[in-house]
């Protein structure tokens, strides 16, 4: 079929070559002789006039479908009524007969303009805004779902965007609290290396809103966050509370579910949300490649021009941690926001005070740090580090075997299998309890030298079977020694020479009785040391003067 446009060209053609009349036009191309003169007046067909459709049937009853909805003005917004409830209404009370879908066609048009001329509601109109470079940024958090350590875990992402050229930084934190707010704004500011010079858009969360003040812009702030932006020197904007105040930080707003369904789906599988923001932090700089709808430029160009007009970053830097006060109980534990954290058992009935941040909590005494650990992310958990239990289980060894501490000593991988080997063998030679305070001693090396040196000390050790602390203290230093590529060296008893310790290794006196003598003795290393001698003493009896014996007529005088 030829399209009326096609029909119409081809008229005017066959008049203007031919001059066939109207009614030969007609007839030729099947069509009317009104649709010819309009051909001729103009090489447009005119448009389709779409027929209104009315309701007969219900215009009388209009003025009753009206009254309703001005009566829903005043009623409470869930006593209202529906475009069913109307209809209801206009069978029983009217016995009208017209059909749902005529009702509810009316009842949308209807209700919106009755609204409008009782000032209820406004029009939304949304107008174009320019951001100068520099000037803004918008915040706000996301609820994301993580795979961590093996657990579906709810965590929140907060998110922070540059207005004019669209950097953003994103991280995932545990919690959605104040110690996170702030710990999110100190890596944005550090990121983008400035802060913005006008104000950063924010809805009403609680971490720095603590009451809105009627409908206007009106805040009673949060005293810490008030702190925090006096410190970095920059102004809030609060968006009006509720849906209504979503569009204006719009940009923020679609950032998140951008970011969010473009690098977290599938749900990411990490071991701890550290992992994850490392690679956030990859994700963040591939983006800064792309090109933002709208923009010539990609996000990275616009960035490098705004960022020499943001405010420098403060020269001090600010404890994001929310500082508490708990009193260590005879567990030697303090409990901070439904979970307990170990502390050293010298500290047991004091009062400590705790930084808690987004993803650690940090434990001092005065200023000295004495306890850090990893935020736990459950309610009710615990984290209990077992160095901080070790001078009593020297006194109460047989405490260890089932103690909290070892079990999550041995699920984070500190208590390895080779201190599970030593243990064993101590307990075989020594008994359970010298074995286990051998094993203390052995803990207690860690303070003081690095892990790995310590379990190759408890390897060299096994080897030869002397399971005792000092044997694994010597190999230990071998081992850091030969790691750190110096010799450590002692006078050789015998000569007074200096003697290269990694050129001699520790023998097993068992091996040594069960051995070929002949073969062991080749395989020692020489012993220069003299053999012992009493000469020394014998020095002390040639000078010792006896005294004479005293007679028989000396005793009676």
């Amino acid at each position: 079929m030829e399209s009326r446009v096609d029909v119409f060209a081809q008229i005017r053609r066959e008049a203007r070559m031919d001059g066939l009349s109207i009614r030969g036009l007609a007839k030729k191309y099947r069509v009317a002789r009104r649709t010819v003169r309009q051909a001729l007046a103009s090489a447009e067909p005119p448009s389709r006039k779409t027929p209104v459709r009315g309701a007969p049937k219900l215009d009388q009853f209009k003025p009753a479908i009206d009254e309703m909805l001005k009566q829903d003005l005043v009623a409470p917004r869930k006593q209202r009524h529906t475009a069913q409830r109307i209809f209801d209404r206009l069978i029983d009370e009217h016995r009208a007969e017209v059909s749902y879908s005529t009702v509810r066609q009316y009842v949308k048009a209807r209700r919106a303009l009755i609204e409008y001329e009782a000032g209820k509601t406004s029009l939304e109109v949304f107008i174009p805004q320019e951001h100068a470079p520099g000037a803004e940024a918008e915040v706000d958090f996301g609820e994301v779902w993580v795979d961590l350590a093996g657990v579906r875990t709810k965590c929140y992402m907060f998110a922070f965007r540059l207005s004019f050229s669209g950097k953003a930084v994103h991280r995932v934190y545990p919690t959605q609290g104040q110690e996170a707010f702030l710990e999110g704004h100190i890596d944005a500011f550090a990121t983008i290396g400035g802060i913005p010079t006008r104000h950063i858009r924010y809805d009403n969360l609680t971490a720095a809103v603590k009451t809105v003040l009627g409908t206007g812009r009106g805040r009673v702030e949060n005293d810490r966050w008030v702190l925090f932006r006096s410190h970095h020197n920059f102004d809030p904007f609060y968006c009006e509370p509720g849906l209504s105040g979503a569009h204006e930080k719009g940009g923020v707003e679609g950032e998140i579910g951008r970011f969010r369904r473009t690098h977290l789906s599938p749900v990411p599988a990490v071991e701890s949300l550290a992992e994850l923001n490392g690679q956030i932090i990859a994700w963040d700089e591939a983006d800064d490649r792309r090109r933002i709808s709208g923009k010539l430029r990609p996000v990275a160009d616009d960035y490098d021009a705004e960022r020499p007009l943001l405010n420098p970053l403060p020269a001090e830097a600010f404890d994001p941690g929310l500082v508490l006060t708990p009193r260590v109980d005879r567990s030697s534990l303090i409990r901070v926001r439904m979970v307990k954290y170990s502390v050293p058992v010298r500290f047991i009935g004091r009062r400590v005070r705790v930084s808690l941040k987004a993803s650690e909590v940090v434990v001092f005494d005065g200023r000295t740090p004495i306890a850090r650990h990893a935020r736990v992310v459950s309610r009710e958990g615990s984290c209990v580090e077992l160095d901080h239990y070790l001078e009593v289980l020297r006194i109460k060894p047989g405490a260890l075997p089932g103690s909290t501490a070892l079990a999550q000593a041995r699920a984070a991988g500190v208590f390895t299998p080779a201190h599970d080997a030593f243990w064993a063998a101590a307990r075989r030679t020594d008994g359970d309890s010298e074995a286990t305070r051998e094993l203390v001693d052995v803990l207690l090396l860690h303070r003081s030298m690095d892990a790995a040196d310590v379990i190759a000390g408890i390897t060299a050790a096994l080897q030869v079977g002397a399971v005792t602390a000092d044997v694994v203290a010597v190999e230990a230093r071998l081992a850091a020694s030969e790691r750190d590529g110096a010799g450590w060296v002692r006078p050789d008893c015998g000569s007074g020479a200096i003697t290269d310790l990694r050129e001699h290794k520790i023998v097993s006196l068992t091996q040594r009785r069960l051995a070929d003598p002949a073969a062991v003795i080749a395989g020692l290393p020489p012993d220069n040391r003299p053999l012992p001698s009493v000469a020394g003493y014998d020095e002390l009896l040639t000078r010792r003067t006896t005294p004479p014996v005293p007679t028989v007529q000396e005793n009676i005088s």
